[in-house]
């Protein structure tokens, strides 16, 4: 059997205040952190991205709105956030045209569903990004909902990764 990685066996010994602190960098909805923190203990990484996906599952309207609000406008990565830049690493030199019809997008998506436009950006181009918001954009609130519930938990799921890989 392999050995869970360190930080994982750290962050299961946090004390609560700590735990919350660094599952809210993840995730900033407090419901999904409450749920994940009282799934300790994880044996594995397994068991971890198992409590992410079931957390984000059981996550309300509300509870899935506080999340969206820890994410940036795709497009537009909040400068000096490590993790946004990096996730959205897909924008950078991208053309100013390109960008801007984003940004319109973005504004006409954020009118119709009331949040951003939530996508696992890792690993997209802008012009792929943009490409998904059009294809979403037509869906119904609640179809939009599910869709977004996905991509939360693929977001979680990678930064629960580099979590756990950081050295």
């Amino acid at each position: 059997m392999t050995q869970p990685p360190p930080a994982l066996a750290a962050l299961a010994a946090a004390d609560a205040s700590e735990l919350r602190e660094t599952l809210l960098e993840i995730c900033s909805s407090p419901t999904w952190a409450a749920a994940v923190a009282a799934s300790r203990p994880w044996s594995d990484r397994a068991d971890l991205l198992a409590a992410n996906a079931k957390a984000v599952a059981e996550l309300s309207a509300d509870d899935l709105h506080d999340a969206m609000a820890g994410h940036a406008r795709i497009g537009t990565p909040k400068t000096g956030d490590a993790t946004s830049e990096r996730e959205q690493a897909g924008v950078r030199g991208a053309e100013q045209a390109l960008l801007d019809e984003l940004r319109a997008a973005n504004a006409a998506y954020e009118a119709k569903f009331g949040h951003v436009f939530l996508i696992c950006a890792t690993g997209r181009t802008a012009d792929g990004m943009l490409a998904a918001l059009r294809e979403r954009y037509p869906n119904s609130p609640a179809a939009e909902a599910e869709i977004v519930r996905g991509e939360l938990r693929k977001i979680n799921d990678i930064r629960i990764d580099r979590l756990l890989d950081a050295p």
